[in-house]
């Protein structure tokens, strides 16, 4: 590990495990984190979870799992270069979409709509509840038990009514607190990671096109440098260059700002950073401009696009459908989800049963939930 600034998150002065564990002999308490992450079961099935399209449309596009990767990869470079936390901002990144849903956002909204009298249902919460609670790996505890920095990353929202419930790791949101930079990091790596390599996406899919994307300044700025520079250069070569120096112009932009921002506050600890009034790693207000008109443009242009919003309520269909026959008929269920059903008594178990089968859902993959949801229409017909 390199040299660390005085502010970057340190295992030794790390607020541990939830439950104490013997120190592992070969690798640090964060790179032990990184490592339950990529070996759990809801990390591999990342695999076959969607960002944008359904899994089955086609092996070109990407999924939760490279997205994931992608995010660490930008992480890293974004964490050596301002002295920080390598391993934990690693960590973050390759666990903050494993609490996804099948079917991407559609199935997130549909799944939160369908736990509305139950609490709702948010990704966010979801992955840190599968690497607390949902995860079965160990003898000694129930989750991946995985250290408090790497679990305060995974959580980057939350409301206070939800803090109030989740002891220290909610605290922050109950103090206006920031979370470490390491944390910081890992948010901002995940917009630039899935708007850009959307853009790439989107144009292999057909659904936009160069000409579109010109009027984006980002865009258009990094793609005149390419025709100018290669004008031979035809295909996917000139998108995959444009993307490429999209990424690079953010995270330098991203890296040169936070330096600025963190010589203004000049802390002293991850305390000070904690205690800080903003977060210290953000972009450039012009490019933050540029940035955010590249988000817009996706939403508006590829989200929202016919086919997609097809897929979208395709999918939305199935995981309500999934819900609704479960809740209604759990023998449909899994013996273990049936019996862990079962064994929610009292006041609260009609809104436990309904928890479980939306874990039970939530860690479905794309094609699993397809599969399913033949399987139960058939179990009616």
């Amino acid at each position: 590990m390199p040299d660390l600034a005085p502010y970057a998150a340190r295992e030794e002065i790390s607020r541990g495990r939830q439950y104490q564990e013997k120190s592992p002999d070969y690798r640090s308490e964060y790179q032990r984190d990184r490592d339950r992450i990529i070996h759990s079961a809801a990390f591999r099935r990342l695999e076959y979870k969607t960002q944008v399209f359904v899994n089955h449309e086609g092996d070109m596009f990407r999924t939760r799992l490279t997205h994931s990767i992608e995010v660490a990869q930008i992480g890293r470079t974004i964490a050596r270069a301002l002295w920080l936390n390598e391993d934990l901002t690693e960590a973050i990144c390759l666990a903050h979409d494993l609490g996804h849903t099948p079917f991407g956002h559609a199935g997130q909204d549909i799944l939160n709509e369908c736990m509305k009298p139950f609490g709702g249902f948010e990704h966010n919460l979801q992955s840190l509840r599968v690497v607390d609670l949902l995860e079965e790996r160990y003898a000694d505890f129930p989750g991946l038990n995985l250290t408090f920095e790497t679990r305060e990353g995974i959580l980057k929202h939350c409301s206070r009514k939800n803090a109030k419930i989740l002891g220290d790791i909610g605290q922050r949101f109950l103090n206006n607190q920031q979370p470490g930079l390491e944390a910081q990091i890992a948010n901002i790596a995940d917009e630039i990671a899935y708007n850009n390599h959307d853009v790439d996406d989107g144009l292999r899919s057909g659904l936009i096109n160069l000409h579109q994307l010109e009027e984006i300044d980002i865009f258009r700025e990094q793609f005149h440098y390419v025709r100018k520079t290669w004008p031979g250069l035809h295909g996917r070569r000139v998108s995959h260059e444009v993307v490429r120096r999209m990424i690079n112009k953010l995270v330098t932009d991203l890296v040169t700002t936070s330096k600025q921002k963190i010589a203004h506050y000049h802390p002293d600890s991850i305390n000070d950073i904690r205690n800080a009034g903003e977060p210290m790693i953000t972009l450039g207000e012009d490019t933050k401009a540029q940035h955010l008109q590249l988000k817009q443009f996706l939403h508006r242009e590829l989200y929202q696009h016919h086919r997609v919003e097809k897929m979208t309520s395709l999918a939305k269909e199935k995981v309500r459908e999934l819900f609704a026959e479960y809740m209604q008929r759990p023998g449909l269920l899994p013996e273990d989800v049936q019996l862990r059903i079962k064994q929610a008594s009292g006041r609260g178990a009609s809104v436990e049963a309904a928890r479980i089968t939306a874990d039970y859902i939530a860690g479905m993959t794309d094609r699993f939930a397809i599969a399913e949801c033949e399987r139960v229409r058939q179990s009616v017909d």
